[in-house]
Parts: structure tokens; C-alpha cells; sequence
């Protein structure tokens, strides 16, 4: 196959939102702590290390905001375990239908990779990736390209022979950046905000195999 997948996490194949949720609830709980009205609206998304000192004001020095980041990590894969999580509707048929087609898939996310590993093995998805690029394996956040580019090396494509899969708006300008194609899931933004996008679904299997292998046909 002469190109290939790479997809985002959160808002791509799953929707974690009321695990992390629960998450912040439990530690509030815990520790005694108060959430602000509407924090999660503010947090979803940002990084625990910006989040706890910044939104939440629950802690500033250093190793105290990396301790509570690691607890609320932990909390997430026991609460993914206790709990269960499903991927979002249509991606299980999507990506049978991008392996029936020999079209080779990777993760590029900055979701840490202990959260991935978690989910993946919970809702059966491990066999469809052949690899996984996290949070872990860049130093560059997005809008930066980084992620998506070393995802690319591990597919063994040029950027150019790439489609990635996003549904937050600093993810599709990091694949444009990178000189991919990009499709935008409209899970967490409306379809009229991700129009700059190549294509916009709702859901993954609105696409087909042979609607994207024209992108590269030479």
C-alpha cells in the first residue's frame, strides 16, 4: 500500500471525557478538594502540568503538580478498568475496513502511552495498529507537526503519503504543518469550525477506502 493511516486518540477512537471527569471528581474527594464551576469545560484536553496550578489552583511547586498528574493517570487506567470504555461508533467498522485493504495504521497522540495501552487492550483494538506514538515520544506538543511526523516514520511513508485522523483543531493544523492530508471527526468541534480540513465526518465509517486512495493515486 503506497500510503497509509495515522490517528488521534481521544476523540478519534474513544471519548474519555467522563473517565477524566471522574478522575478530577475523585481526587477532589479525596483530598478534600474544591472543583471550580465549569472547570472541566476549561481543563478537557490541557495538560495536567498547566492545569493544576493554572485552572484548578490546587497545587504550584513542581513536584507536587507532577505527583498529582501521576495520581490522576493512575486513577483514569483503574477507572477504565473497573468501568469499561467503547470506541466511538464506526471506528471498529473503519479500521476492518482500512486492514481488509492492507492500509497500514498508527497511533500519534500525545495522550500519554500508559493511558493508550490501557484502553487498547479494553476495547480490542491492539490488532489494528501496528504501532503507537505518544506523548511520550515527542518533545513538541501540537500545533507542532512532530507527533504526526514520527508517526509517519513508523509507517515508513513520506509525510506526503499520510492521512491523519483529528478531531481538535491545534491536531489539524499540526497535520497541515506536517504536509498531510487530514480528516476532522466532528466529536468534540461542530463541523462548520473544521471545514479547513481535506474532509469532515461524524463518524469514521462515512468514509470509504477507495475515497481516500484517490488522494494518492499518482
Amino acid at each position: 500500500m503506497n500510503w497509509g493511516a495515522i490517528f488521534d486518540w481521544d476523540g478519534v477512537i474513544i471519548d474519555s471525557s467522563e473517565q477524566h471527569r471522574m478522575c478530577w471528581e475523585r481526587i477532589a474527594a479525596e483530598d478534600g478538594r474544591t472543583l471550580p464551576e465549569g472547570y472541566f469545560k476549561k481543563v478537557f484536553g490541557m495538560k495536567n502540568e498547566r492545569l493544576i496550578p493554572e485552572i484548578l489552583d490546587w497545587e504550584h511547586e513542581p513536584e507536587a503538580v507532577r505527583r498529582m498528574a501521576d495520581r490522576k493517570e493512575a486513577l483514569y487506567r483503574e477507572i477504565v478498568r473497573e468501568n469499561g470504555i467503547e470506541p466511538l461508533p464506526g471506528v471498529r467498522e473503519w479500521l476492518e475496513s482500512l486492514k481488509g485493504a492492507g492500509v497500514p495504521c498508527v497511533i500519534g497522540s500525545s495522550t500519554c502511552r500508559e493511558n493508550i495501552e490501557c484502553v487498547i487492550d479494553v476495547i480490542g483494538l491492539r490488532d489494528f495498529f501496528q504501532d503507537i506514538v505518544s506523548g511520550d515520544d515527542a518533545t513538541h506538543g501540537k500545533p507542532h507537526p512532530e507527533i504526526f511526523l514520527v508517526a509517519a516514520v513508523r509507517l515508513g511513508l513520506p509525510p506526503e503519503r499520510t492521512v491523519v485522523f483529528e478531531d481538535a483543531l491545534v491536531g489539524i493544523e499540526a497535520a497541515q504543518r506536517g504536509g498531510m492530508k487530514v480528516i476532522a471527526v466532528a466529536s468534540t468541534n461542530p463541523p462548520e469550525q473544521l471545514q479547513h480540513a481535506d474532509r469532515v465526518v461524524r463518524r469514521l465509517d462515512e468514509l470509504t477506502v477507495n475515497e481516500l486512495a484517490r488522494w494518492f493515486w499518482d
